[in-house]
């Protein structure tokens, strides 16, 4: 009762502001409010200033979010009727917005836009913002993950480029190790972070939730492979038993041989090139990630501009999507948060197609693979980092292979076990609306 009261108080404070918002000056600016997390949310009043020199009459209000408390300021809008104009969404984050009706459908703006043009986005991000076929939301910058890696020691063993196979990365990676010895390895795979295994699981055909997300799929013949590959570089010692937080930081461990590659996101270039003296510029550099059989898929991450459903000024939210999506703005968000554009004709840019390190993720960006776009998903995945950690901590190099398939087996049934008991209530309610269609 509460809660009920909270939430009823609230909305009546929502409304009386709309009411004082409609007897206002007619002649005064249209007011639209922008939502924006981080470093994003820092460079945006700088973003949208050239908007406004553009529209006159319209003023731009942007609030800055911390990342560790903006899920739950989002959701506190929606219940309360305060949503913004416009915001920053994080992509796994979309499913959960759009579920709750809180997001505006957008297909018929992109339709009429001579700005956003879907096919210039690179397919896999894209594809981030449709939810059972209805668009939501415009990519605003693009992130996924590729392999980080030392040129000279893939070179010491036989790999003058970098491998695009699992078969011939792990050849490297196990003459890799065998020239570093017993206290250095050939990767980093953090037991605390999800995203490697995840990267490999996407490489696969079968989807990672099945019957339009109602149940796990973990126990399928692709996930099984991915967590095989994943887990036989700890049982060949080629990556070290630990955390992140056990790892100083991965820059400096790379520089000094630690280990000879890692996986992680287009931020680490940045750190490489502050932290690293120039005498140890030219020792690292990026390739994309191998595949079962070739270049393989990798996460699509990022977030996305939404308009939400409540707006008073959809048209000009619209505006403010469409001028943000610029190819030419975009470039100026790069060069403010180097923060990857997800436009092609946006890398055009000589910081961009120039910079071998950047153009990696070029490439790789064109095979990324978007996660089940259901809003248990960052529960999920959560569950299958926890359920891997635990797998990678039983085995050794005395594993036998009976050994590790009856690891995999036990793990992905886990694994099943507790995707199926999290999509309990969106098989109730997807169940229910199909048993009221006409």
């Amino acid at each position: 009762m509460i809660r009920a009261a909270a939430i009823a108080a609230v909305a009546a404070v929502g409304a009386a502001a709309a009411g004082l918002a409609a007897c206002s000056d007619p002649g005064a600016p249209t007011t639209l409010r922008l939502w924006a997390m981080g470093r994003e949310g820092e460079v945006a009043a700088e973003l949208v200033a050239g908007f406004e020199r553009e529209h006159p009459a319209i003023h731009v209000e942007v609030q800055q979010l911390p990342w560790t408390s903006a899920h739950e300021k989002l959701l506190t809008g929606f219940v309360g009727d305060a949503t913004p104009d416009v915001a920053q969404l994080g992509n796994t984050w979309l499913p959960e917005l759009a579920a709750l009706g809180a997001l505006a459908p957008l297909d018929a703006e992109v339709a009429a836009s001579p700005v956003v043009r879907p096919a210039d986005y690179f397919a896999g991000i894209w594809d981030t913002n449709q939810i059972d076929g209805t668009l939501y939301g415009v990519p605003w910058y693009v992130d996924t993950r590729l392999v980080f890696y030392r040129r000279d020691l893939f070179a010491a063993a036989g790999a003058a480029t970098p491998p695009t196979s699992w078969a011939d990365w792990l050849t490297v990676l196990r003459a890799i190790k065998a020239r570093a010895g017993a206290d250095r390895y050939a990767i980093l795979l953090p037991l605390d972070e999800f995203d490697q295994l995840l990267a490999f699981a996407l490489q696969q055909g079968d989807p990672l939730l099945r019957d339009r997300g109602r149940w796990g799929n973990f126990r399928s013949a692709g996930f099984r492979r991915a967590l095989t590959f994943y887990l036989q570089m700890f049982v060949e010692q080629l990556a070290p038993i630990a955390t992140e937080v056990q790892v100083s930081n991965p820059w400096d461990e790379l520089a000094r041989g630690y280990f000879a590659c890692f996986l992680h996101g287009p931020w680490s270039i940045g750190e490489f090139r502050r932290r690293l003296p120039a005498d140890q510029q030219a020792l690292w550099t990026t390739a994309a990630l191998p595949g079962p059989t070739g270049p393989g898929a990798a996460t699509a991450g990022g977030s996305s501009l939404v308009m939400f459903r409540r707006t008073t000024h959809p048209h000009e939210a619209w505006q403010l999507i469409e001028y943000l999506s610029r190819p030419e703005v975009e470039r100026q968000f790069y060069a403010l948060t180097a923060d990857l554009p997800p436009r092609r004709t946006a890398w055009d840019d000589p910081r961009l197609a120039g910079d071998d390190q950047v153009r990696a993720f070029r490439d790789q960006l064109e095979r990324v693979r978007r996660t089940p776009p259901v809003p248990e998903w960052e529960r999920i995945v959560t569950e299958m980092r926890v359920v891997s950690e635990r797998a990678a901590r039983r085995v050794s190099p005395a594993t036998t292979p009976a050994e590790l398939a009856a690891i995999v087996d036990a793990a992905v049934t886990e694994l099943d076990a507790r995707a199926d008991q999290m999509l309990d209530k969106r098989r109730w309610m997807l169940d229910r609306a199909a048993g009221s269609a006409p």
